[in-house]
């Protein structure tokens, strides 16, 4: 699809698509010692110590990238311990806990479904960004418009689709400007020479905030409608809630989920999250990005809390690969669901929380 939408070549890299890249994995080691760090200072491991047995428990799709991105935060956070990363044995497929796909095989879902993706759709403004996108790749002369004759993005027509074990789809123009602008991102977070990213067309911030917007607007209008997301996402919902409310008791006492964008993007609307903002950063679910899920006891009140954080690198702190600590430490936003109101501390009432995971699993 790269080579289609434009006559430019594209730069090389050094691992085949779809693997994590060096440059990946130190990201991961940081954000792990990071990780340590900060759960030592709360009290949750001990500094200069492994953790004893089944005190951290890592579970990853079984792709190469997440085991291998599992791998190097547990290399950055308990480097020597022997953690291991937990995955099911045939590499290469998908967990079907991680799996984002369409479990209702009911035509009338399938039919809901795209309704409410297209209407995810229709509610977005990407004229500008198609417009800026046919420029930087010199759309006109690609080989999609002259041998396709498909030369406009912002006129061309998106076709979603909702079928059964399948991730929620499109063709068209949102899927060919996810995939450009996709391309570019990693190429700014990889490092390579800025003439390089985008061949040199991406000069300002704005610039990239009105290319994002298609990347974001991929994510959001396949899984971010409240139908679609309740569905891929309930298999995670069901493990994070045996996690955090089932099996409290007996879980580890942290425990490390490694998935994919989609992930994120649809439990954020499957547990009704507030709308947030990430700064410093163009994308919504930011790669490396962590959703942390933490349980909290207040001693005073005699009651359970529960917080929950999106923490991720900044776009400068990806492409310079800067080490990562509690003096210098990531990005930390505080989310609120809108069936748990926090107070002032970004805490919610671990019943109140309860009760949303039960709606949720249902």
């Amino acid at each position: 699809m790269l080579e289609q939408s434009t006559p430019k070549s594209w730069p090389e890299w050094d691992v085949p698509g779809g693997q994590l890249t060096t440059k990946g994995g130190v990201l991961e080691v940081y954000m792990g010692h990071y990780m340590r760090e900060w759960l030592a200072q709360q009290g949750l491991v001990t500094s200069g110590e492994c953790p004893p047995e089944n005190a951290v428990y890592a579970y990853a799709n079984s792709l190469q990238r997440t085991v291998a991105t599992a791998q190097f935060f547990i290399t950055g956070a308990f480097p020597g311990c022997g953690v291991t990363v937990h995955h099911q044995e045939k590499m290469g497929t998908m967990d079907p806990t991680f799996n984002p796909v369409i479990v209702d095989d009911s035509a009338a879902f399938s039919e809901k479904a795209v309704q409410a993706m297209e209407k995810e759709r229709q509610g977005m403004q990407l004229g500008e960004s198609y417009k800026l996108l046919e420029a930087i790749t010199d759309y006109r002369n690609s080989p999609s418009c002259k041998e396709k004759q498909q030369c406009s993005l912002s006129e061309g027509k998106d076709t979603f689709s909702a079928k059964y074990q399948q991730e929620p789809g499109v063709s068209g123009p949102l899927k060919v400007g996810n995939s450009l602008v996709d391309a570019f991102t990693l190429q700014y977070y990889e490092g390579f020479p800025k003439d390089q990213v985008a061949w040199g067309e991406i000069k300002t911030d704005k610039q990239w905030q009105v290319l994002s917007k298609l990347k974001n607007g991929y994510q959001d209008s396949l899984f971010t409608s409240p139908e679609v997301a309740r569905n891929v996402a309930k298999p995670l919902v069901k493990y994070i809630d045996n996690a955090l409310v089932g099996d409290a008791a007996k879980a580890a006492k942290v425990t490390l989920l490694v998935g994919h964008d989609s992930n994120i993007a649809s439990l954020l609307t499957a547990l009704d999250f507030k709308p947030y903002q990430l700064h410093n950063q163009y994308e919504r679910t930011p790669i490396g990005g962590k959703l942390v899920f933490q349980r909290w006891h207040d001693n005073g009140g005699n009651r359970d809390l529960m917080k929950i954080e999106y923490v991720y690198q900044s776009t400068e702190q990806l492409r310079n690969a800067d080490a990562l600590t509690l003096q210098s430490p990531p990005q930390r936003v505080t989310l609120a669901l809108n069936g748990c109101p926090v107070d002032d501390n970004g805490f919610c009432p671990m019943d109140t929380f309860k009760k949303v995971m039960a709606e949720a699993t249902k």
